[in-house]
């Protein structure tokens, strides 16, 4: 059986905090989210075996976990994929199909409470359609109840992978870091509303979050997310600021447009709602990252501070004006957006609805 505690594992990331990685594929890891979830529509769509461990379970969104005591008709449950023992020659894979195109830039091959049962090594393969696949990472030597964070040599796009381990055995998850190319899901029908419009900041228009003040109640990048949220824990909450100030994050879009709508859902904050929300915004150009914390200080307003309700939907656009309500500004085609909440709070959802400049004639 594996034996292991919890501890020196962040309950919320899954990493933990003196795994040795390489640093570009570390700096994936805090920049990218992780694309290969269900609710972003990932799949995993085969495997060689699975004897003892579900092959869905590989791309399971909560951080895995240990039950001691808990045995099925397999033999011991384990949170994630586990083959049999192979009496024969070859090895074992299974393929996860991503929910969108994805320039994928590390992965995080996962083997949390696998400790006598772990692949001796694992390597991974990419496709665009499914046949054809290119080697990205070369077989790798894994270690038992450990992340092994690794870069892609090639970041595509890609839509499939394989995952091969070697001989056998079995890996808690795969995380894949990247974000969706923004041309794949802009150019697709589904992807849109009513008007033809796209969430530009949605991770599957390729919205990346960049920075934020505070997020002491998980990845504020869940904001973004393409479903609503079904728990106070699936959204971004600060701590209580007591301090002057206000709490505030910065999201660079998944392509340059024009934002014509900003949807906010503050679902399941009913105690914790933002007393008040605005939103500025800019074309920022080529400034790199590390700038745009002090640069969004002085973007213009796209959106004035405006009141917010607990667990409830409200649209602000451009036509508020004439209704003497709060109206969007007409910036012209933005690439970054600073949000803040007034003076902090939690909110689930926040959707920018806007036509990439790619669109417009």
């Amino acid at each position: 059986m594996n034996e292991h505690s919890t501890a020196g594992r962040d309950t919320d990331t899954g990493t933990d905090t003196d795994t040795d990685m390489d640093t570009a594929a570390a700096d994936a890891l805090r920049i990218w989210p992780n694309l290969a979830l269900e609710r972003l529509g990932a799949q995993v769509v085969s495997a060689s075996d699975d004897f003892f461990g579900a092959k869905e379970r590989l791309i399971g969104e909560h951080v895995p976990f240990f039950l001691p005591e808990k045995f099925d008709d397999a033999g011991k449950w384990v949170d994630g994929w586990e083959t049999r023992r192979k009496r024969e020659a070859g090895h074992d894979d299974c393929v996860v199909h991503l929910g969108a195109d994805a320039l994928i830039y590390a992965v995080d091959i996962d083997t949390a409470f696998f400790t006598g049962n772990y692949p001796h090594a694992a390597a991974l393969e990419a496709s665009r359609d499914g046949t054809t696949w290119q080697t990205v990472i070369a077989a790798t030597p894994l270690l038992g109840d450990s992340h092994h964070v690794l870069a892609l040599s090639d970041a595509g796009p890609w839509r499939f992978l394989r995952l091969h381990i070697y001989p056998d055995g079995g890996v808690a998850r795969l995380r894949v870091h990247g974000r969706f190319v923004a041309s794949a899901s802009a150019g697709d029908d589904a992807g849109r509303d009513a008007q033809g419009r796209i969430d530009l900041t949605g991770i599957m228009s390729g919205g990346r979050v960049v920075v934020w003040s505070d997020a002491h109640y998980g990845w504020p990048g869940k904001v973004f997310y393409p479903d609503r949220g079904a728990t106070m824990g699936e959204g971004w909450e600060t701590r209580r600021r007591r301090e002057p100030g206000n709490e505030w994050l910065i999201v660079a879009l998944g392509s340059r447009g024009r934002v014509q709508e900003i949807e906010v859902d503050t679902a399941h904050n009913k105690g914790n709602f933002p007393w008040r929300f605005s939103v500025q915004a800019a074309d920022v150009g080529d400034l790199p990252d590390a700038a745009l914390a002090a640069a969004s200080i002085y973007w213009p307003d796209l959106l004035p501070a405006v009141p917010l309700g607990p667990h409830q939907i409200e649209r602000f656009d451009r036509t508020g004006a004439e209704a003497g309500a709060a109206a969007l500004a007409d910036l012209g085609p933005v690439t970054h957006a600073r949000i803040n909440l007034i003076p902090d709070g939690g909110i689930s959802r926040l959707r920018f609805w806007g036509t990439p400049e790619t669109d417009v004639e």
